[in-house]
């Protein structure tokens, strides 16, 4: 079941992805990095379908990852090149014959927002392009491409996929001048990539952000058992003092992922209504059942 979800999350990843694209990114002639944007410059240039051109750079570059990756990221990054470009195929097909709007780009594509709304449908585009990566990402996919080399770079370094693939595409964008003779266009292309990196970070690092819980509570050992039990999160039991009391204390230590503190709150107050509770943001959590450290 949890490898079904994986593919369920990733689809919808790659529909928001390839919406962005046909949507709002190729009727507005907007480039970004990636193998997408090395296509869209084929298209804008030569009008070769850029589902196609991403196809085949990701096919070449899949038989290089496929060792280094390991199988299982391979077959999802595998699936998702084939979804991804028969998304973009079909989206594409849908907007350009069923979207019906006043204003028209000058190959023929509609533009949803109107002419002359390049900046807007940069952010929209952009986001939603990030919004699709994150949710990728984080159930254990990729849409190919620089997205491979910076899951390369993630595997083995605490460096960040956003960052990271910003750095890889930089090139790629300033290529697009080129093709338009307009440096506009390079800028709209760096504005996508930063939204896209941000929105990417932000994606990622909110499934992954962790929390620290002190409780104070008599019936330590119960609440200690059921956090084991129904949570699947190691408990610590501190010895502690109350000074105003000068009472001896037991502390329960815990580190778990924010989505588990309701959970949690709610076992605890089921055992001690009267439990004394402290919950806390953490920065990063590494080791078994978290992060994998990556450094040297």
């Amino acid at each position: 079941m949890r490898e079904v979800k994986d593919y369920l999350y990733i689809t919808l990843g790659l529909i928001s992805y390839s919406l962005g694209w046909a949507v709002f990114l190729l009727p507005y002639q907007i480039t970004t990095g990636g193998t997408t944007g090395i296509g869209a410059i084929i298209y804008y240039s030569t009008g070769f379908p850029i589902q196609w051109s991403y196809f085949i750079i990701n096919a070449v570059l899949m038989t290089f990852a496929i060792r280094i990756l390991g199988p299982k990221f391979s077959i999802k990054t595998t699936y998702a090149i084939f979804t991804l470009t028969l998304l973009l195929w079909l989206f594409q097909l849908l907007v350009n014959n069923y979207l019906k709007v006043p204003d028209m780009s000058p190959d023929g594509k509609p533009l949803l927002l109107g002419a002359g709304q390049d900046f807007m449908a940069c952010i929209i585009g952009a986001a939603m392009c990030g919004i699709g990566l994150g949710i990728t990402f984080n159930y254990n996919g990729s849409t190919g491409g620089t997205d491979i080399i910076a899951a390369i770079v993630n595997k083995y370094r605490d460096v960040t996929l956003g960052r990271m693939i910003m750095i890889c595409d930089l090139f790629i964008i300033s290529s697009c001048y080129f093709v338009f003779q307009d440096w506009r266009r390079v800028i709209f292309g760096f504005v996508t990539l930063f939204i896209i990196g941000v929105v990417l970070d932000w994606i990622v690092n909110s499934a992954r952000q962790s929390v620290q819980f002190l409780i104070f509570s008599q019936k330590y050992d119960e609440i200690a058992d059921s956090i084991i039990k129904e949570t699947h999160r190691g408990v610590t039991v501190l010895n502690g003092t109350g000074w105003y009391s000068k009472t001896d204390a037991k502390v329960l230590v815990v580190l778990a992922k924010k989505r588990q503190s309701l959970d949690i709150f709610r076992l605890v107050k089921s055992i001690d209504p009267n439990a004394f509770i402290s919950q806390s943001s953490v920065i990063g959590v590494f080791g078994e059942g978290f992060d994998k450290l990556k450094v040297k």
